[in-house]
């Protein structure tokens, strides 16, 4: 079981400014958690994300030294795959493809088409330079922009995405539409149908409606969680309300009453939730 801690998409959204020795202490902390691995920032245009523009000062400055856990930064083009790439403290690169035409466009502004090859070229350079890449399929369950969505389309850009190489897919819930039979549906067909593939889920949830997400996802053949510490956050580029990410003490629990195979070091849990609430606190209030 691998659970993702993901403070960058808990803070994107976010209009104020986070100043960089709280990221820094805050990330520090979820590294002494257990966690599989931190999805810690993002190296994108600071006009479009901002909150973003210090992700090259915050790796520079993470403790590594006593932790198994391992570091993800999300890239949007070659340029910032480049740049991520050259930080040894980075493990895996992670890219936004959208199974919506629509979406793709406003998150990257760049065909579905042109994505795929960006895909195939951030694969090729990851090969050069020791790292993993891992494909999030956002819009993975639907999407708000009147796209046709089906679970064939998924399969198919799965399939397209495991023939160019990618071994990590994780399916996103980007907007927090996804019904719990639609997400069991979803990973039964492609965990069956791609037996060999880690997927994933980064599914987006409301306070009341998380548990029956998470079981569906689960329960057909998905072992890999992401989360977020207290449920912060949304993708700032899929609509103007954001719905929240999962909490990550939800997935904790849930998967320690299923004696899931993974280890927490609870104190230093707590110390996280607790500078989290700091961190958000003063921001969000």
């Amino acid at each position: 079981m691998k659970i993702i801690e993901c403070p960058r998409d808990a803070m994107q959204g976010i209009h104020t400014h986070i100043p960089t020795r709280q990221k820094i202490a805050y990330i520090n902390a979820l590294l002494r958690v257990g966690f599989d691995t931190i999805d810690f920032g993002s190296f994108v245009s600071p006009k479009v994300i901002p909150q973003m523009e210090d992700t090259r000062r915050v790796v520079r400055q993470l403790d590594l030294s006593d932790t198994d856990t391992q570091l993800l930064a999300i890239v949007a083009n070659e340029r910032g795959a480049v740049e991520a790439s050259g930080f040894e403290q980075i493990h895996y690169l992670g890219f936004p493809f959208s199974v919506s035409e629509t979406f793709q466009r406003r998150n990257t502004n760049i065909t579905q088409e042109q994505a795929f090859g960006l895909v195939q070229d951030i694969y090729n350079l990851c090969l050069q330079k020791d790292k993993e890449l891992v494909v999030y399929l956002s819009m993975g369950f639907g999407n708000p922009y009147g796209d046709v969505w089906d679970p064939a389309i998924v399969e198919h850009w799965t399939d397209r995405l495991v023939s160019a190489g990618i071994g990590i897919i994780s399916v996103a819930d980007t907007v927090g539409i996804a019904q719990p039979k639609q997400i069991g549906d979803v990973f039964a067909d492609l965990t069956s149908a791609f037996p060999d593939i880690e997927f994933g889920a980064h599914l987006h949830s409301e306070p009341h409606n998380w548990q029956p997400k998470l079981e569906a996802a689960y329960q057909n053949g998905c072992h890999r969680f992401d989360g977020a510490m207290r449920g912060y956050g949304g993708c700032p580029m899929a609509q103007n309300t954001l719905v929240g990410n999962m909490a990550t003490e939800n997935i904790v629990r849930f998967f320690e009453e299923e004696r899931a195979d993974f280890v927490i070091d609870h104190a230093a849990l707590a110390e996280a939730q607790l500078l989290a609430n700091e961190v958000f606190g003063l921001v969000l209030a």
